[in-house]
């Protein structure tokens, strides 16, 4: 028999996106894979159940799981979905390992094997499945867009019959995927741009993109493409020639983030008041605390003429091509799961063994097997 690959409609509050979108399924039938979806799944994204051809709906939740043998979702299965797999399943899609400790332990109950997409190796063999990315490069894109249609400023320069207008200052702080998205829609529209990332290697990148990087003189290479943490005398010196910088844009785009980690701090309260009036910053770390001090998740916040936004779910507002690009990243992390039509799981595979979350009633990421063990002890 073929092996039941399901999704089911997305449940959190906010969420659009959708774990298969149409335009993925030639490739799945690639797979000889049989297709099942709940009704309803693709509506938010933009998706009729008719533009699904070949795949079978299903009207129930409940229903659908309990056929499959692997599930497709954006959002973390809650307890409750857990509870409606058999055995055995394999669930893909994003995880959030560091939270969520009685969902992962439901895993563990189930037997459930899943796989993160936050823990895809950053490999070149894996590019095509690195969700964080094809995701990230939305955010970068649509974050400009957001300050954009906020600032009371023209991006480009202007020659008009009543004079000339300058291009806005814009400064991108973090050049990984979405800063580097963000410099390059930031240019596009015609705005002055500066980038800062504490990884000295994305200067060629940045500057390749049209913008000026700003060198502070901190270097803080990581593993895996990520940034280490800064020691706090690294980070005085960073804030210090940073802060000449935010003082002086009118529109400031951050993305650094740690995975798994509270986002650093990188804009303090005096920073933001010495930015003038009309100044907005697009805070895309607010979820997991914000790079600004003064930024709240999903809100907007006005301190003195200075607007912080703080947006949740950026890649969700742009649901149709989010929704293909996410599912690419899944029928390419499936093939790997897949050998002449059976479901077969090689834990000598470094993007397997290395994205994997739970197996056989074991929490097999290390991190987080060292926090739930903690919880006992």
């Amino acid at each position: 028999m073929a092996v039941k690959v399901a999704v089911p409609r997305e449940t959190r509050p906010g969420e659009r996106r959708v774990a298969l979108a149409p335009a993925a399924l030639r490739q799945f039938e690639k797979l000889g894979v049989e297709l099942l979806m709940q009704k309803g799944a693709g509506l938010e994204s933009g998706f009729d159940d008719a533009d699904y051809k070949g795949v079978t709906l299903v009207d129930s939740e409940e229903e659908l799981l309990g056929q499959a043998d692997v599930v497709l979702k954006v959002q973390p299965p809650t307890e409750k979905e857990v509870g409606m797999m058999r055995e055995g399943t394999v669930v893909m899609g994003y995880m959030t390992p560091h939270e969520g400790d009685s969902r992962i332990k439901e895993l563990c109950k189930r037997k459930i094997t899943s796989l993160s997409m936050e823990l895809v190796p950053r490999i070149s063999r894996a590019q095509s499945i690195d969700a964080l990315s094809s995701q990230g490069a939305i955010s970068g894109y649509k974050a400009v867009l957001i300050a954009a249609e906020r600032s009371p400023r023209f991006f480009p320069m202007l020659t008009t019959a009543a004079g000339t207008i300058r291009p806005s200052k814009v400064l991108v702080i973090g050049a990984g995927v979405a800063g580097l998205q963000a410099i390059a829609t930031a240019r596009r529209l015609g705005a002055q741009v500066n980038a800062y990332d504490v990884r000295s290697a994305t200067a060629e990148q940045v500057e390749s993109l049209g913008a000026k990087f700003v060198d502070t003189g901190v270097k803080a290479e990581g593993e895996g493409g990520y940034a280490r943490e800064l020691t706090a005398e690294e980070k005085k010196k960073q804030a210090e020639v940073l802060a000449d910088y935010i003082a002086a844009s009118h529109a400031v785009i951050t993305t650094a983030a740690i995975p798994g980690r509270p986002a650093p701090k990188i804009i303090d309260k005096a920073t933001v008041e010495r930015m003038g009036r009309g100044a907005v910053i697009v805070d895309l770390a607010a979820e997991t605390g914000g790079n600004c001090e003064l930024t709240q998740a999903g809100k907007d916040v006005d301190h003195n003429g200075v607007l912080i936004v703080g947006p949740k779910n950026v890649p969700s507002s742009v649901a149709i091509h989010a929704s293909e690009m996410y599912s690419r990243n899944l029928y390419n992390l499936l093939t790997l799961l897949i050998k002449d039509g059976e479901l077969h799981l090689n834990w000598d595979d470094q993007v397997i063994a290395d994205s994997c979350l739970t197996h056989g009633g074991e929490v097999k990421h290390g991190p987080t097997r060292e926090r739930l063990e903690g919880e006992k002890s």
